[in-house]
C-alpha cells in the first residue's frame, strides 16, 4: 500500500483528495493535516465523512513526515510549498504540489504574476508540470509535481493537439473560461458570498490572472515560435466546473474530419479525454464529480476561425483528481484507479 498524506487536507480541494483515496485501492491515508483545524476529527469538519473517518488533523511537519510517507500532497495556499521543501524532503518522499508554486520555470514572471517573492529557486529545476496526458514520461520519474491549474488544464488539452501540429496562428488565441464558485477556495471572501455572487456573472482578474503565463508556458514548449494568448476568466454562480471556450485563427483551411483526426491522433487512447459528437459541445453537468475532460469543436469557414470547448469539474480533473491521476503514474498503477466515478447527475 501507498502510505499518504494530505497537507491542507480541510480546503476544497483538500477534501477532495480525502474522498478519492479512501476509495483507492492501493492507498493508505497516514495522515491530514490542518492549521485552521489542528487536532479536530476530519468528520467535524466535514459530515460527509461521518462513519467514514475518525482521523484528527494534525500540524503540518513534513519534515518528519517524508521519513514516514511514499507520497505527500500539498493543498496549501500559494508561497506554502516555497517555505516547506527541500532537497531532502524529496530524497525521502514523492511530492506532489497543487499550488501555482512550482509551475512556472521564470521565477521574475512568477513574482510578477503571483505578488509574492520566490523563495525556492533551486527546486524548480526538478519539478515536473504535472500535465498527465502529455507530461507521463517526466512524471514518472519525478519526485515533485507542480500539479496544473484548474484554468490552465483545460485550456490545454483542448488546444495542445492543434499547437502540437503547428494549424493555429501564433498570437491568435482567446481564452474565455468560467468557472464554479470552489474555485476560489474555502476561504472566506466577500465576493463568493452567496448574495455577492448569485443571479450574477462576472469577468475577474481581467489581464492579470496568474494562469495567463502557465498557459503560454507550456504552448511554447510546442512552437517553434512563441504564443500570447488573451485569457479572462468568469465567476458563475454555480459550486463546481469549468468551462473554456478557445478561439483560434487557423492558418490554412481545414474542414471538421481533418481536425478531428488531429485529436483523435492524440486522445483516442486516452481514457480520461471525451470528444464530443459533431454539433455537441461540453456542459459541466457532463463532468461533474469526474477526472474527465471533455472537448467538443466548430469551424466558422467565414473568418477561418476554430472554436474549442471544454468543460472539466475543476476540482477533480482541474485539482485533485489529476494530482492522484499524477500518482498513479509516478507508483506504476493504472492512470484510473480510484478515479473510476462517472460523473453525478443531476446534481
Amino acid at each position: 500500500m501507498i502510505k499518504a498524506g494530505i497537507l491542507g487536507a480541510t480546503g476544497y480541494t483538500g477534501s477532495e483528495l480525502v474522498r478519492i483515496l479512501y476509495h483507492h485501492p492501493k492507498v493508505e491515508i497516514i495522515t491530514l493535516s490542518s492549521n485552521s483545524h489542528n487536532n479536530q476529527v476530519y468528520s467535524s469538519v466535514f459530515e460527509n465523512f461521518n462513519k467514514i473517518s475518525e482521523m484528527k488533523c494534525e500540524k503540518e511537519d513534513i519534515e518528519s513526515l517524508s521519513e514516514q510517507l511514499d507520497v505527500i500532497f500539498l493543498a496549501l495556499p500559494k508561497g506554502k510549498a516555497l517555505e516547506l521543501l527541500t532537497d531532502s524532503i524529496l530524497k525521502n518522499v514523492k511530492v506532489i504540489d497543487l499550488s501555482g508554486d512550482f509551475r512556472l520555470k521564470n521565477v521574475e514572471i512568477y513574482e510578477e504574476w503571483y505578488k509574492i517573492k520566490h523563495l525556492n529557486e533551486a527546486l524548480i529545476g526538478k519539478a515536473t508540470y504535472g500535465l498527465s496526458e502529455w507530461k507521463r514520461n517526466q512524471i514518472k520519474i519525478s519526485s515533485l509535481i507542480s500539479n496544473p491549474g484548474c484554468y490552465p488544464t483545460c485550456a490545454l488539452l483542448c488546444l495542445l493537439p492543434l499547437i502540437k501540429e503547428e494549424i493555429l496562428e501564433e498570437n491568435s488565441i482567446i481564452i474565455d473560461a468560467k468557472s464554479g464558485v470552489s474555485g476560489a477556495g474555502r476561504s472566506l471572501n466577500l465576493t463568493t458570498h452567496f448574495s455577492e455572487c448569485n443571479e450574477s456573472i462576472k469577468a475577474y482578474k481581467v489581464k492579470t490572472h496568474q494562469h495567463t503565463p502557465e498557459i503560454e508556458q507550456q504552448l511554447n514548449e510546442f512552437t517553434k515560435n512563441s504564443n500570447s494568448v488573451i485569457f479572462t476568466p468568469h465567476l458563475v454562480p454555480m459550486n463546481r466546473g469549468i468551462l473554456c471556450t478557445c478561439y483560434g485563427t487557423l492558418k490554412k483551411h481545414i474542414n471538421y474530419d481533418e481536425i478531428k483526426e488531429i485529436y483523435e491522433k492524440y486522445y483516442k487512447h486516452e481514457y480520461f479525454i471525451r470528444l464530443t459528437k459533431e454539433h455537441i459541445f461540453p456542459e459541466t453537468k457532463w463532468v461533474k464529480g469526474s477526472n474527465y475532460c471533455d472537448i467538443g469543436f466548430t469551424l466558422d469557414k467565414r473568418s477561418n476561425k476554430i472554436i474549442i470547448i471544454g468543460a472539466i469539474d475543476n476540482l477533480i480533473k482541474g485539482a485533485a483528481g489529476q494530482a492522484v491521476q499524477n500518482m498513479n503514474i509516478m507508483f506504476n498503477l493504472k492512470e484510473n484507479m480510484g478515479l473510476n466515478s462517472i460523473p453525478i447527475f443531476p446534481i
